[in-house]
């Protein structure tokens, strides 16, 4: 039966120690070097996630050049190793030089055991922690691409994806409502790209971005001299659409005059542009959208009934991010890895308390507010894991009150008391555990642990 315990290498020349270090540490499977040929050879066959490493090596056991060359060429081979360093009294200096070089961490000699046992036990942890972070940020998105585009696994978005892959071979006008911010775009692109039309123009237009006096002429186009200032024949999005899709987003504030044209071209399928009198046939696909309550709009008498039926031959409702389980950190990781790349590489993943907060919120501003949000935490992220603060969702307005892990809402609530704690002494460590009822070296425990430290 083979040994799933993670591996830990001890990198120590001290024979006593090295038994001291064999004895304490039954939870790992464990590899012993007393050099650094030795250590690298163990850490090549046997891929260690954690290091503890003597900077003390011979051939220059009193000094730390071997001990530095030892931990550059681990960070070499393996640059995800969690190494951390051991410091004699008076070379504190030494051990942040390593941490500035690549190392985890460091620990004082004398070694406490028990201490060096809890800097191990969380290297584990977020060295864990960080290859799921990025295992999901480079797989989960690919596996969950619905229509090609929209990233999902919530089975409400699967239905939706069903939906339209089944009328997009079909000659009908499709309506897709939707709040802002939920992809009705990129669901009328991959509706284009699924039907027989895949190889024409996908061409959109936002209704409402559109001054009334200049939309009929986008839609429609117009002829030279129509009116001022037109130099040239134009055509209009309707006419650039042909032999494909015109996507019209917000067709809600299409006015009544306009609606009147719009209908005559999908029962009859002709435009005339402005100032024109030639009927042009047109073979264009149209797809709208809205996040309008339409039906109530006809009531009021703002749109047409004969206009609502063309274009909702076939309607789909797309639900609010809130209402998709799960796809909040799924898109949060792919967004991350998209951003990280050129913004802020150093940034591997998402912490707990963000993953908490991130299922919490509301999402009012759907997909698009957590697009911005991402791009922001990731600009503004100190660590390898953005955390709630970087996302700003760690105020009262995203408490985890529908949080149910334990230890996350615990997470979130350290974090926020730490922050303010932190900000109300200006910085102060010192301070700032006072505040917080706890010993100095506890509060720079949390700080690590919390990777609440740049």
């Amino acid at each position: 039966m083979s040994d799933t315990r993670p591996k830990l290498l001890i990198v120590e020349d001290d024979p006593g120690l090295q038994r001291q270090l064999r004895w304490a540490y039954e939870d790992y499977q464990l590899f012993i070097a007393g050099d650094r040929q030795e250590a690298i050879e163990m850490l090549r066959a046997e891929t260690p996630d954690v290091v503890t490493l003597d900077l003390g090596l011979p051939p220059d056991p009193d000094g730390t050049s071997e001990g530095f060359a030892t931990l550059a060429e681990m960070l070499k081979i393996k640059p995800d190793t969690k190494v951390i360093v051991a410091s004699g009294h008076g070379a504190r200096e030494s051990a942040l030089d390593a941490i500035s070089g690549g190392a985890y961490d460091f620990y004082q000699k004398p070694v406490d055991i028990d201490e060096l046992g809890l800097i191990v036990r969380r290297a584990f942890h977020v060295h864990a922690l960080e290859r799921e972070n990025a295992r999901l940020a480079e797989t989960a998105p690919e596996d969950s691409r619905v229509l090609g585009r929209i990233i999902s696994g919530a089975p409400e978005m699967m239905k939706v994806a069903r939906t339209i892959e089944r009328v997009a071979g079909a000659q009908v006008s499709v309506l897709l409502l939707g709040a802002s911010g939920t992809g009705k775009e990129l669901l009328a692109q991959g509706l284009h790209d699924a039907s027989p039309r895949g190889n024409g123009a996908f061409v959109a237009i936002n209704c409402a971005a559109i001054p009334e006096t200049l939309l009929e002429s986008e839609l429609f186009g117009h002829e030279k001299g129509a009116f001022t200032g037109a130099i040239k024949t134009t055509p209009g999005k309707i006419e650039q659409a042909q032999g494909g899709t015109l996507f019209l987003d917000e067709v809600g504030d299409i006015p009544l005059a306009l609606q009147v044209k719009l209908l005559r071209f999908l029962q009859e399928r002709v435009i005339e542009r402005i100032g024109g009198r030639q009927p042009i046939a047109v073979d264009t696909r149209i797809v709208c959208a809205t996040h309008q309550n339409l039906e109530q709009m006809i009531e009021s008498g703002s749109f047409r009934e004969d206009l609502y039926y063309r274009l909702a031959e076939i309607v789909v409702r797309i639900p609010a991010l809130k209402d998709r389980p799960g796809d909040p950190a799924l898109l949060a990781r792919h967004f991350l890895t998209r951003f990280a790349r050129d913004m802020n590489p150093q940034v591997k993943g998402l912490a707990p308390d963000a993953l908490a907060a991130l299922d919490a919120w509301g999402w009012p501003g759907n997909v698009r507010e957590l697009e911005n949000r991402m791009k922001r935490a990731v600009i503004m992220a100190d660590g390898k894991l953005i955390t709630a603060a970087d996302l700003d969702l760690d105020d009262e307005r995203a408490d985890g009150g529908d949080v149910v892990n334990l230890k996350a809402a615990r997470e979130m609530a350290d974090r926020r008391a730490i922050r303010r704690a932190i900000a109300r002494t200006d910085g102060n460590i010192s301070g700032a555990a006072k505040m917080l009822g706890i010993s100095r070296p506890t509060l720079y425990d949390l700080l690590k642990q919390y990777q609440m430290q740049g």
